[in-house]
């Protein structure tokens, strides 16, 4: 289980969400951290006391993009104005980087939890868009995991595992609904399935309805599965 976009601008609305967590158990979750989210800074010592109380308790913190934001030059063709504006908002960081942005931006990312002395195990890109230059760094990062929308990567030997997360679109109601019900469908396709994906975004603290759809998806879930981090999942995917 993770969770999307961690930043100070978003933690209000995460703390709801990691609360509405503790409502169904007390699961560990993987946080998806943004160290300069939209620009906005890195929060300081209270943001940073915060997470590490999140470590504490058992959690893990993965590295989601360093801005979050689509800085990269304007899309070119409808298909890639759907893409990089509609379909992700224009938060697909990673889409259209070129390489020395691709680099600096990760590295810049990597440092910034070195300095943390926090344990870096995984990165997922902002609304999970990644080109070729993000995917040749992430090959030689050392790193253990990414993931994308419908796969579990392992980076030390490019394994792919089939696994689509279930993530709910709130923008607009008929989107909420849509995401109710084809969430609760693919739960039930994957049921068998080696790893379940759940994925959280500050957003959904806007709507309840979306909140008790997946606490019952949770409730159901662990009937049969263990709840892991993305990094716990690597190490044991790993040894298999």
């Amino acid at each position: 289980m993770s969770l999307h976009d961690v930043a100070p601008a978003t933690w209000p609305a995460c703390q709801h969400l990691l609360r509405a967590v503790e409502a169904v158990a007390p699961v560990p979750l993987t946080l998806l951290v943004v160290p300069n989210y939209r620009r906005g800074g890195d929060g300081g010592a209270s943001f940073r006391r915060a997470l590490e109380q999140r470590l504490a308790r058992g959690d893990e913190l993965a590295l989601h993009g360093y801005v979050h934001r689509d800085e990269a030059p304007a899309p070119v063709g409808w298909g890639e104005w759907l893409r990089r504006r509609w379909y992700t908002a224009g938060e697909g960081e990673f889409a259209a980087l070129d390489e020395a942005a691709v680099r600096a931006r990760l590295e810049a990312g990597r440092d910034w939890f070195a300095r943390r002395d926090w344990p870096l195990a995984g990165f997922v890109a902002p609304a999970w868009l990644m080109n070729r230059p993000t995917w040749e760094w992430l090959r030689g990062s050392g790193l253990c995991y990414t993931t994308t929308l419908r796969a579990f990567h392992r980076l030390a030997d490019g394994r792919e595992l089939p696994a689509q997360s279930l993530v709910y679109s709130v923008r607009g109601r008929w989107r909420r609904q849509l995401s109710r019900t084809w969430n609760a469908n693919l739960a039930r396709r994957l049921r068998t399935a080696p790893l379940l994906r759940l994925s959280l975004h500050p957003a959904d603290a806007d709507h309840p309805s979306v909140l008790a759809h997946w606490q019952r998806l949770l409730a159901d879930a662990l009937h049969d599965r263990e709840p892991m981090t993305k990094a716990r999942f690597c190490r044991r995917w790993s040894r298999d």
